[in-house]
């Protein structure tokens, strides 16, 4: 187990400002501001990255955990450092920063025995940006993905365990949003795409049933469907198509009399 420093809280806030004010006031004949390096022990950035969160101050908390990195790469610290840091970022609302830092963890160690958890941050990053069903649902499809992805790769874990329940929660999200859009094209007279986003639905449903069931019933248990309306969306759809190309047909029929 290593062992925790101790470093008094001056010292703490005298490295976090000095880190923290990295992009510093110097410019170069270009007028493009000049980095400043202020180099720190590594195990002291460390100290004061986790001071941070400690106190809940997770920006700065996020940006000396980045500072591990930068100062000190090949540390074991730094390792460390960028899981801490996409941590930080979640707990700070910061989601996207939190992806991006996940992810570079993730290409850079990927065998890592924290991966799982890092697949989980990229997961449920993605799921705290979901929005209501009548706004565009692409950080919905993200969070699906990135939660089958958890699941798929490590099945067994915790995480996997939470990221089912994610999934269910997500797939709903997604539902909810092509009936949205059903009812929208229902109301405007667009029945064939309405009935398109309605048969969607009803077979993301039936497939889910028959997951369900590979997975998780128990032996013996089946289920069975007791209305399905599938079969007359299918005949309305057969019966617009129908009715199009009839009508199809019988313009092009004027057009070659009359014309």
């Amino acid at each position: 187990m290593t062992q925790r420093i101790s470093v008094p809280r001056a010292a703490i806030l005298a490295i976090a400002l000095a880190a923290i004010g990295l992009t510093g006031c110097a410019r170069n004949k270009t007028g493009k501001a000049d980095q400043q390096y202020v180099a720190q022990d590594v195990e002291t950035i460390y100290v004061a990255a986790k001071d941070f969160l400690d106190k809940k101050r997770y920006k700065e908390s996020a940006i000396l955990f980045d500072e591990v990195e930068r100062q000190h790469p090949y540390s074991v610290w730094a390792r460390r450092a960028q899981l801490m840091s996409a941590f930080s970022y979640y707990m700070g609302g910061q989601y996207q920063e939190s992806i991006l830092a996940a992810q570079r963890f993730l290409s850079l160690h990927p065998g890592n025995k924290d991966a799982p958890y890092a697949y989980y941050l990229v997961a449920v990053s993605y799921y705290e940006q979901i929005i209501g069903v009548d706004r565009d649902q692409k950080t919905t499809q993200q969070a699906l993905d990135a939660l089958n992805e958890l699941v798929r790769r490590y099945p067994d874990t915790d995480y996997a365990a939470d990221a089912r329940l994610k999934l269910d929660l997500a797939r709903d999200h997604l539902g909810g949003k092509e009936m949205e859009v059903g009812r929208f094209y229902q109301d405007t007279g667009q029945w064939l795409a309405s009935i398109t986003r309605f048969r969607k639905v009803i077979e993301d449903i039936k497939n889910r049933l028959v997951e369900l069931k590979a997975t998780s019933f128990p032996p013996g248990v089946d289920y069975s469907i007791s209305y399905d309306v599938s079969r007359f969306l299918d005949a309305s759809i057969h019966e617009v198509l129908r009715t199009l190309v009839e009508a199809f047909i019988l313009v092009a029929i004027v057009v070659f009399i009359f014309l």
